[in-house]
């Protein structure tokens, strides 16, 4: 024999009950022995203790109740439930006149859905000219006298159940109500929250069966909630002692008590989804499964007790005084965590029975608050349990820092004693979050990232599109899913979850103005975890950003120089923040462009190596003018005007000749070095003439052939076989609190490193103790929206190694 549970989504009117119908009808089409075991019908339990709550503070219920009993019989013909009907009436009557009841009651009108919902399916049964026999399990499970959650008698329950299965042998079906039972008084008692699964266990032990299959609303049990994390994967098979972890740690589809009954006769069980019948669920055995993390599980319902005190400290046996003072009350503790020196306990509680445990502690330690030994009792009620079921402490710093990571800081943390299943205490608040973080680093699924970019220009645009195209590939190779939830200009913002596609460029100018904390408010919202903001701007002002990113959760990636030339006390409080929240800020594009540069610089630096001067050609722009200049015949004004029309400038070349862009790049590696240098430190030769350095751009460029002389000049004046670059140079006492800082024109033998730099590249010579004379050469593109865009995706990918 096979006893079938089905839960109340699946006996919903609709679908539901049909899809049950089917289900019972093909099982008995092809030969099989089956007992069905019912909870109530939907949300009928839910329903009931609301009209109850209505009833006993003398609220009209009336409304609700004609609802709820319109629902029952709704669509099925001749079905009629009159006594239960009347049963209910008396009872909220009663509770209305008396504005009160007791638990005996509460069990008797709860009971009403169950009898109903069996009542419901052996009609139809029958009416399809199937064998159903209503039972009715008051008449098989035997209680004691605990009213709500009743503990059943087994002897006598098992001597009641064989009997009644043997008097019925020849019935094709047995209906059986589940959760509801009575004690020796034949007094209606339930077996709690859950309990129809308890029924079916029962039933499945004192009957041998061949298989319990319990029908759900989902396909079986997963690595985590999927209505919380859209990554979780259904797991095929779960040994009885994982299961029983599970259940115990909140997983709402088993009931901690369900699994004994089957472990003594070594019944299997499967968890089977009712409306899905192509699925083979998950099957639960004695058979050990693989070794390794199952699943995470949640308890919501629960307050976390801090008792906290000095004069604790070495103080014996105060948890059990805990424990003691608690269990007088029935007070379940479900962790507990302490540190040695016992100057600190927290416990976790049901959250009903937080106020009364609180009160409880505060009697039992009252001598102690006067001796000032015991400071303080506090209760946090927002709060959850999320267990890692299978972690163990070798492992389990991997979703720890991952939490760290992303700002979710557990308030208390236990493994149990077989050192197999850790839990976690968060605030409910963080909950969502904390379950995707812990779920996409244990479980060997794409770890998302989550992105938000800032400027969408020639580099932000070519980001973009670089991460789009690469994003399948990435994920294959790397498990990582870059997800680009945010794409914002100064104005206008284009905000998805589930990220942005090639068509983002339209889109995002019809989006909406924002302000940063818009960006921030979206990401809790969605609970994204793994955060990067990207900052291609060129803005100051943005920079101003930068703080609250990092406060909420973020780590950066910047193309933009400026957040790193500011005052140096800007520098530095920046990067404390950054420690502060542990949070990452890579900006390898600020100098070379793709070239990695500051990454080698810094490694060189943490190594204990002495970087004694670095210099080079820190602009592509000024490379290909000099580069050109000095190669060919040609007039300075006419190279100019080239680099200019092929995009190499900017659209004003001021911006390039006067030296600041290739000054900010310089302080840049000054303050990598630990150098206090700030901007007007810098020795910069404008290569703009005084007389040219106001006035509108379209001027300038029509003036352009006033420079001709100025460089001709410098060009003819060099020693044979030199030719002229723009370089920035670092030299100086490094090991002193400031270095010099020169960014000039300079003629340099051709056939020298820097002289033979061709086009629009970019070269850096590295000069450090070890090496000597000999400097390391960094030599490459050093401008250009692909290589720079490139080189911030390499930042975004080396963030993600780190996360």
């Amino acid at each position: 024999m096979k006893i079938l549970k089905f839960g109340g989504k699946s006996l919903a009117n609709g679908k539901g009950i049909h899809k049950v119908i089917n289900i019972i009808e093909n099982k008995v089409g092809n030969g099989e022995s089956i007992t069905v075991v019912l909870s109530a019908r939907g949300r009928s339990t839910d329903q009931l203790e609301e009209i109850l709550d209505r009833a006993v503070n003398n609220e009209s219920y009336q409304e609700q109740l004609q609802a709820f009993k319109q629902y029952q019989v709704d669509s099925y013909g001749d079905f009629k439930v009159d006594d239960e009907f009347k049963t209910l009436d008396k009872l909220f009557e009663g509770v209305s006149l008396l504005g009160d009841y007791s638990k005996r009651i509460k069990d008797q009108v709860l009971s009403q859905g169950e009898v109903i919902s069996a009542k419901l399916l052996t009609h139809i049964l029958k009416e399809k000219g199937i064998n159903a026999n209503f039972t009715d399990s008051r008449e098989l499970i035997k209680t004691d006298g605990k009213f709500g959650e009743a503990q059943p008698l087994d002897k006598l329950s098992k001597e009641n159940v064989v009997k009644h299965f043997k008097k019925y042998n020849g019935t094709t079906v047995n209906i059986v109500t589940g959760f509801i039972a009575s004690n020796t008084k034949n007094e209606t008692t339930t077996l709690g929250r859950n309990g129809s699964n308890y029924t079916a266990a029962l039933l499945a032990n004192y009957l041998d069966a061949e298989e319990l299959q319990n029908f759900t609303h989902v396909s079986g049990i997963y690595t985590a909630n999927p209505d919380l994390v859209s990554d979780a994967k259904k797991i095929e098979r779960l040994s009885y002692t994982e299961a029983n972890e599970l259940a115990y740690f909140g997983a709402n589809i088993l009931h901690a008590k369900t699994i004994i009954p089957l472990i003594e006769k070594n019944i299997p069980l499967r968890i089977l989804n009712t409306f899905d019948d192509q699925n083979n669920g998950t099957l639960i055995t004695a058979e050990n499964s693989s070794k390794g993390i199952k699943s995470l599980s949640v308890l919501e319902n629960v307050s976390l007790i801090n008792l906290e005190g000095r004069g604790l400290l070495g103080r014996v046996g105060v948890d059990a005084r805990i424990f003691k003072a608690l269990a007088y009350k029935n007070i379940s503790v479900s962790i507990i965590s302490q540190g040695s020196s016992e100057r600190g306990i927290g416990l976790v509680v049901e959250s009903e029975k937080a106020i009364e445990a609180k009160k409880v502690l505060k009697q039992e330690f009252e001598a102690d608050f006067y001796k000032k030994d015991v400071n303080k009792i506090t209760v946090a009620n927002e709060v959850a349990v999320i267990s890692i079921i299978g972690q163990d402490l070798s492992t389990f710093h991997r979703p720890y820092n991952a939490l760290i990571k992303n700002q979710v800081i557990p308030l208390l943390f236990n493994n149990t004693v077989s050192g197999k299943n850790v839990s976690l205490v968060v605030y409910k608040a963080q909950l969502h979050k904390a379950l995707n973080v812990i779920h996409g680093e244990i479980f060997g699924v794409a770890k998302k990232i989550n992105i938000a970019v800032f400027g969408h220009g020639l580099v932000g645009g070519t980001l973009i599109d670089q991460i789009l195209k690469s994003a399948k590939d990435i994920e294959k190779r790397k498990k990582i899913d870059l997800n680009i939830f945010a794409v914002a200009n100064s104005r206008k913002i284009l905000l998805n979850e589930n990220g942005v596609d090639t068509n983002w460029k339209s889109i995002v100018e019809e989006g909406d103005s924002y302000q940063i904390k818009d960006v921030i408010k979206f990401a809790d919202a969605h609970h994204l975890e793994n955060l990067i903001a990207i900052d291609n701007t060129a803005s100051k002002d943005f920079t101003d950003n930068y703080s609250v990113l990092i406060e909420n959760g973020f780590d950066l990636v910047s193309s933009n120089k400026v957040a790193n030339t500011l005052s140096f006390d800007f520098y530095k409080e920046l990067r404390m923040k950054l420690e502060k929240h542990q949070k990452q800020y890579l900006y390898e594009t600020n100098v070379g462009a793709g070239l990695p540069l500051i990454d080698t610089i810094k490694l060189l630096h943490l190594s204990g190596e002495n970087i004694t001067r670095i210099k080079g050609v820190f602009s592509g722009s000024l490379s290909y003018l000099f580069n050109t200049f000095s190669k060919e015949k040609r007039l300075f004004s006419e190279v100019l005007g080239e680099a200019i029309n092929k995009g190499y400038t900017e659209p004003d070349p001021r911006e390039d000749l006067c030296g600041n862009d290739v000054g900010r790049k310089l302080l840049i590696l000054a303050r990598e070095l630990g150098l206090s240098n700030e901007f007007n430190d810098v020795n910069i030769h404008n290569l703009i003439p005084e007389n040219l350095r106001e006035g509108a751009a379209d001027t300038f460029l029509k003036r352009l052939k006033e420079l001709d002389s100025v460089y001709q000049k410098i060009k003819d004046e060099q020693k044979p076989n030199h030719v002229l670059r723009y370089i920035g140079d670092l030299h100086g006492d490094l090991f002193k609190e400031k270095g010099i800082l020169d960014v000039k024109l300079v003629s340099v033998p051709e056939s020298s490193a820097l002289g033979q730099v061709k086009g629009s590249d970019s070269i850096f010579e590295i000069y450090t103790e070890s090496y000597g004379d000999q400097p390391i050469v960094i030599q490459g593109a050093g401008a250009g929206a692909a290589v720079t865009a490139r080189g911030v995706f390499g930042d975004i990918l080396r963030l993600t190694e780190k996360s």
